[in-house]
């Protein structure tokens, strides 16, 4: 114990920065999203893409703070790295929604919170948008349920937007 009592103090440092950091980021979001009048949905990614860095940043000094062997750290990412490759190209649909997720949350006309309906013949869905994941969109339908549909099936449909919330 008294041989990694650097390290220990090191850690504890570096995991209440990382806490205090995720805090002020989040406070910052959400003045910059009200100061600018983002919608609450737009804020609530943003957090989640911040929180993934930061993550990401700990993980990474935690692993620098501990020595781990760089060359074994190297042969275990690319392991992770060469599995999820195979299975991302081997599911172009994973790669599709991913990228629909990205054009749907800059650059699509409905935005979380507005009220729409999808105009499909065999099932038409209409309620409000209430969540863009990385895979999927979350409608809220008026009698309260949720549909989930697959953000590159979202972006094929036709859309009638109904208005704001």
């Amino acid at each position: 114990m008294e041989a990694y009592k650097f390290e220990i103090i090191k850690t504890v440092i570096i995991v209440i920065v990382y806490a205090v950091t995720k805090l002020v980021s989040k406070r910052i979001i959400g003045k910059v999203g009200a100061r600018f009048r983002y919608q609450s949905g737009r804020m609530k990614i943003s957090n989640k893409i911040v929180n993934i860095l930061l993550m990401i940043v700990l993980t990474i000094s935690l692993i620098i703070i501990w020595g781990v062997d760089q060359s074994k750290l190297l042969i275990f990412l690319s392991t992770i790295l060469s599995i999820l490759g195979v299975a991302f190209f081997a599911q172009w649909s994973i790669i599709s929604n991913i990228t629909s997720t990205l054009i749907i949350f800059f650059n699509h006309p409905i935005k979380i919170g507005d009220s729409l309906t999808i105009m499909d013949k065999d099932y038409p869905v209409e309620g409000t948008l209430s969540d863009i994941g990385i895979f999927f969109v979350t409608i809220k339908t008026k009698e309260g349920k949720k549909i989930t549909l697959p953000s590159n099936v979202f972006m094929q449909k036709m859309i009638k937007k109904e208005k704001a919330i």
